[in-house]
């Protein structure tokens, strides 16, 4: 096999090669195969996803089935939890924290009564394809192209050259990989399933017959794992079978052999008895072949053609082009000198890579970049790149949460080798599923909200039972995590799970939904979801006995226990508290929306004691305060440390995703908020710093939001087991996938959501054009972005100024907008305003009546 060494040059292992073709392809490319998991690249269809390592002799195909996780329906109550809130809530009131938490993790949590914390997502397995002969390869290369959602591996062995291209057609339930050589009768191989799973059993079985099939096919039948205590009831089966033009397909033991074939195609799905969170009584067998006969009476080539046209009605909505500062600069630089090998795949093309961001890597590597952008010590952008880690985001989106879909994008999207996954692969709702979904609107995505949508409907059936038995309360409750099974209890300890606000925030989701779309029908539906998470929080605040409104007199009504999520007060002991700040802040946000929702829908006559209590309560709720350093206070209590650099900077949820802060109407509380992210650093996680770029942009500056996705796409290294003696950190792996470390996708969706937020936001009342810009883009345009109030919009600029704007109407209406430049447009009419907050730059407000389907060009 011919392999140069390799070093690390700058940061360059990867290519995401920008190709100025028709659709404006992006590509991952690679020039060897995958060495870790984490630089295979992933396919998905919603349902089935497969990370692809692009081997020559022997390819790996690592799956996952969507509803493949261990356990069975089941809830997580703890049956004392009840009895003991009202000790563990006066212990907080006493500033006895931590005697509260080791009293909650006795006496409420599940590990304290034997309870399990929630199923893991597992993997099916692996699919091994054998080409004998194939180690003596050249000329290789691999890459995935997100403008078609397709795979390729291509390399030359004895004078001919081979191709593998991998699909998981969107609308089929299979992932399939077509094999064509460049002369006849080349293609052979021999592939075979495996799983981690204990006991599977493996063997043969028929099909119907198709044109150019064996009518057979390979299984793997198995059960997934047993976890703490709970003991699976999820079955599962994977098929395989190929088609071949010429040569012969052959199955036996376990294995199928494609011998001398022209071209060849294998077929992979795998089916699981899982309905939904509470119904296990499916036919694996059954649904697994059914989806393997579905896509053979298709075939490749239709199965292709239709998988573009899906994929395609999706991703080319939104398309970015960038022109940065180092555009030109870059293809003049030299090469840093070469600093530290690692065996990683390298990059084509200097101007596209990952090197050209040249971020530190806080010695870690001892490596750094060599541009860096304005008004910043560090990191450089390349356009191409900054292009495709936005696409990308909205590719593993439409890869991971189909409209159908029964479980939606969990904390690693579709995509996980480990039988025990970090964290389990769950759903972490104090901020990590909510960022899955922080593109998909703006992003033009709003139709792959479903499996979110059928979660949450989900779990406000579930959680009526855990309102009831652990609060003694009507509505519906979910705390910091849910699984398959839709779990609504709180899991691990009491200073992570004892957190009672995940409907509240997921609340928010169903609410934006509506603000995008205008879709009142909608709105009518969801409406019982929300006014029951409202009607739980109205029998489950109580008075502090210790803070008062100084406006009324009254004790402030608080949620209690609650906590800034996985974060304590400084010397507390404890992240349990009383009345924190996002706490606050989310139970304002949801009366406010159930308020609004009623008069929206008319429901306002039907729940007049409920919104008349919301009513009630909204007025005694603790307001955001500004602390003694001029920051955000975190909690109740003014006890913020300036030197905290935590990951959660939770107070702030009222800057982004919420709309509470706002320069134009909260300037006093919107420069705290300034102040406490400046506090908090940059260096994080790689989902926390996604998080700090779409805060930045809400904070109107570009230029420091720039420098978080520099920040964010600093190379993780992946081998660090392997070598060890290389330590990993926030940043992005080489197959972009976001790091933690360890991988969470919330971090792709959260920065593809920030990219979006610095060119349009529309949360304060009018869509605002090019908010954030960073200096770093003087030139691009992008099409397709979406704004609330169900308006669509497309944006040139040069020099930095917007040149020309486009809006489209689905509804119609009036669009208010805010530019910095002055603009011109038939219809625009100016507004004026009162004088806004000295330290905001100059803009322009205007108004525009739209008509439905209307489409109105604007101007400098």
């Amino acid at each position: 096999m011919k392999r140069s060494a390799f070093t690390l040059i700058g940061l360059s292992f990867i290519l995401c090669h920008l190709s100025f073709s028709h659709a404006m392809a992006q590509q991952l490319w690679y020039d060897r195969p995958a060495a870790t998991w984490t630089q295979a690249l992933p396919l998905g269809n919603g349902t089935l996803g497969a990370m692809v390592y692009g081997t020559p002799a022997v390819e790996h195909l690592q799956l996952n089935e969507e509803t493949l996780w261990a356990g069975r329906p089941n809830q997580v109550l703890n049956a004392e939890a009840r009895e003991y809130l009202p000790q563990v809530r006066r212990l907080i009131f006493e500033g006895r924290y931590r005697e509260a938490q080791e009293l909650a993790d006795a006496k409420v949590m599940p590990l304290g009564a034997g309870k399990n914390c929630g199923m893991p997502f597992q993997p099916f397995g692996d699919v091994f394809i054998a080409q004998p002969g194939h180690t003596a390869y050249s000329g290789y290369e691999r890459w995935l192209d997100l403008s078609e959602a397709r795979h390729i591996v291509r390399y030359t062995v004895g004078g001919v050259q081979y191709e593998r291209e991998t699909i998981a057609p969107l609308g089929s339930k299979v992932v399939a990989v077509h094999f064509k050589a460049s002369q006849s009768g080349k293609v052979t191989f021999t592939a075979s399933m495996q799983t981690p799973h204990d006991y599977p059993l493996v063997g043969m079985t028929d099909l119907t017959p198709t044109r150019e099939g064996s009518g057979s096919a390979v299984y793997l039948h198995g059960v997934t794992g047993k976890h703490e205590g709970v003991k699976t009831q999820v079955r599962f089966m994977g098929l395989m079978t190929a088609q071949a033009k010429g040569g012969t397909v052959t199955q036996a033991d376990g294995q199928l052999s494609v011998v001398a074939a022209d071209e060849a195609t294998l077929f992979i799905t795998v089916g699981t008895n899982v309905i939904s969170y509470n119904d296990v009584s499916g036919d694996e067998q059954a649904q697994a072949r059914q989806r393997l006969q579905d896509a053979l009476t298709l075939g490749y080539d239709s199965l292709r053609v239709r998988h573009g046209k899906t994929y395609h009605r999706y991703y080319d909505r939104v398309k970015l082009s960038l022109k940065t500062q180092q555009t030109q600069q870059t293809q003049q630089t030299q090469q840093p000198q070469q600093t530290h090998p690692l065996p990683l795949p390298a990059g084509r093309g200097v101007n596209t890579s990952i090197d050209n961001m040249g971020v530190q890597d806080n010695g870690n590597m001892g490596v750094q970049g060599n541009a860096s952008p304005p008004s910043q010590g560090g990191a450089g952008g390349g356009a191409a790149l900054i292009e495709t880690f936005f696409q990308y985001g909205r590719y593993l989106l439409i890869c991971s949460s189909q409209p159908d879909d029964i479980n939606p994008a969990n904390l690693q999207g579709l995509w996980n080798d480990r039988m025990w996954p970090s964290w389990d692969s769950k759903y972490t709702t104090n901020i990590n599923l909510e960022m899955n979904y922080w593109p998909a609107e703006v992003c033009n995505l709003t139709e792959l909200n479903g499996p979110l949508f059928r979660l949450i409907s989900e779990v406000s059936q579930t959680g009526r039972q855990t309102a009831r038995d652990m609060y003694g309360a009507d509505g519906w409750v979910l705390h910091h995590n849910t699984d398959q099974w839709r779990i609504t209890g709180p899991v691990d300890h009491a200073a992570t799970g004892l957190w009672p606000m995940g409907g509240a925030w997921l609340c928010r989701h169903l609410w934006e939904h509506y603000l995008f779309t205008g879709d009142k029908d909608f709105l009518r539906r969801v409406f019982p979801i929300m006014a029951d998470a409202a009607r739980f929080f109205t029998q489950t605040l109580v008075e502090h006995p210790s803070h008062r409104s100084p406006l009324t007199a009254r004790p402030y009504l608080v949620v209690c226990p609650g906590e800034s999520p996985e974060h304590g007060g400084p010397g507390r002991g404890s992240s349990l508290d009383a009345g924190v700040t996002m706490d606050n802040q989310l139970v304002a946000e949801l009366y406010t929306e159930v308020l609004q929702a009623a008069e929206f829908t008319q429901h306002s006559t039907l729940n007049t004691q409920l919104l008349d209590t919301l009513r009630h309560q909204l007025a005694l709720l603790p307001p955001m305060q500004v602390g003694r350093w001029g920051q955000l206070q975190e909690w109740l209590d003014d006890v913020d440390d300036p030197k905290d650099d935590h990951r959660h900077f939770s107070h702030l949820y009222g800057l982004f995703p919420s709309n509470q802060i706002s320069p134009f109407r909260t300037p006093e509380l919107w420069q705290a908020a300034k102040t406490s992210l400046e506090a908090r650093g940059d260096i994080s996680t790689g989902w926390s710093m996604a998080w700090k770029v779409c805060s930045w942009a809400r904070l109107l500056d570009g230029d420091h939001a720039y420098k978080l996705i520099c920040d964010q796409l600093t190379l993780t290294p992946d081998t660090f087991l392997i070598i060890g003696t290389t330590k990993q950190r926030g940043g992005t792996y080489p197959n972009l996938f976001d790091a933690h470390p360890p991988f969470q996708i919330d971090g792709n969706f959260g920065c593809t959501a920030g990219i979006a937020e610095m060119l349009l936001q529309s949360h304060d009342g009018f869509v605002f054009l090019l908010p954030a810009l960073p200096q770093a883009w003087p030139e691009g345009s992008v099409t397709g972005l979406k704004a609330r109030g169900s308006f669509e919009v497309d944006m040139q600029w040069s020099d930095g100024h917007l040149q020309q704007a486009v809006i489209r109407s689905d509804r119609g209406g009036v669009c208010r907008l805010r530019s910095y430049v002055p603009l011109k447009g038939k219809g625009l009419r100016r507004v004026r305003e009162a004088q806004p907050a000295p330290f905001l730059p100059k803009t322009y407000l205007y108004e525009l009546t739209t008509k439905p389907g209307g489409i109105y060009t604007l101007h400098d």
